[in-house]
């Protein structure tokens, strides 16, 4: 029997072209027995000016999609998975987490500078007081500049732009959105994870859907199908230690983690920066995943957190799991 499913997202380009990714996907998968529909639903995200810490953090562009699903309007709903707040709400569950990107930050630059050939005092935009931490551990020199808008806007403001003011030298913004807006031509440098540690969940994306769902019915088997277990057991990982943490989305904190080829080695990587970068916590651990590995990947995150509090994380960052 063909079924009829309405995806939510978001009207942005780079929501649009991420959940064009999926509707596509389900739609293979789905083998003739789904089609699909777009419903656009805007958020308080995309309403409200000012920084996302005086909003609220990135939750605020999840909210408005969370109601929709939980209301009817839609039955699934496409995130940036690094958006979503660690905790479900009642209701909703996560039904696949499909292939990451590179979840690498980029820096857009003028001239086609790197970090390090920037000069002395130069201006870079981000939104993210993790990625401003983490340039000035690297630069302290820099004058970061908070900055909001869509990828073009940020571009735009990127000295030598022709489609803004150009009042900026260069900006971070995430390899994952650059790449699947077909913009990879404005990176002058993708960092690695020991100069910019990535935001938890960054590269992946979220496909939400009402709990309950009937495993026997085509969207339950297309999901289960679009599922990719590497990328979703790391960001359960990661995810879970954000939440240890009780840290907001936009603190910052980095985290990686990767599936070993084995399939049962889990690796995860922190980094917690004090936001004027004057001090820097990594520190990595591994499990060996079991028969319930989603459990084992949460417990990873879980143990790396208290690792990186008993060597002082709190004294780094305001957390809410301080103690």
């Amino acid at each position: 029997m063909l079924q009829h499913v309405r995806v939510g997202t978001r009207a942005s380009a780079l929501a649009l072209t991420q959940t064009g990714h999926v509707v596509d996907a389900l739609a293979a998968l789905g083998r003739g027995d789904l089609t699909l529909e777009t419903v656009h639903v805007r958020t308080e995200g995309d309403r409200l000016t000012g920084s996302l810490q005086s909003l609220g953090g990135t939750g605020v562009f999840v909210a408005a999609l969370r109601d929709a699903l939980l209301d009817g309007r839609c039955d699934v709903a496409v995130h940036s998975l690094k958006d979503l707040p660690t905790q479900d709400p009642d209701g909703l569950v996560l039904g696949a987490v499909p292939p990451r990107e590179d979840p690498a930050d980029a820096l857009c630059a003028r001239d086609g500078l790197t970090l390090a050939m920037l000069p002395a005092g130069a201006r870079v935009g981000t939104g993210s007081p993790r990625r401003a931490a983490q340039l000035l551990a690297t630069r302290p020199d820099l004058v970061v500049v908070d900055i909001r808008g869509n990828v073009d806007t940020r571009l735009g403001r990127v000295a030598g732009s022709t489609s803004g003011p150009g009042d900026l030298d260069g900006v971070v913004l995430a390899r994952a959105g650059l790449a699947r807006l077909g913009r990879l031509d404005a990176v002058t440098e993708a960092f690695g994870p020991d100069v910019m540690s990535p935001a938890p969940g960054q590269g992946a994306l979220a496909v939400e859907v009402r709990s309950g769902l009937d495993p026997d019915e085509p969207l339950a088997r297309a999901l289960r199908a679009l599922d990719h277990r590497p990328t979703h057991l790391a960001v359960l990982a990661e995810r879970a230690l954000l939440s240890r943490l009780e840290a907001g989305c936009a603190a910052p904190i980095g985290a990686t983690g990767c599936l070993a080829d084995d399939g049962r080695t889990l690796l995860l990587d922190a980094v917690i920066v004090r936001p004027d970068g004057g001090a820097t916590l990594r520190h990595g651990l591994t499990a060996t995943l079991g028969a319930d590995s989603a459990a084992d990947a949460r417990a990873l995150g879980t143990r790396l957190a208290e690792i990186l509090l008993d060597a002082g994380a709190a004294d780094l960052a305001a957390l809410g799991a301080a103690r």
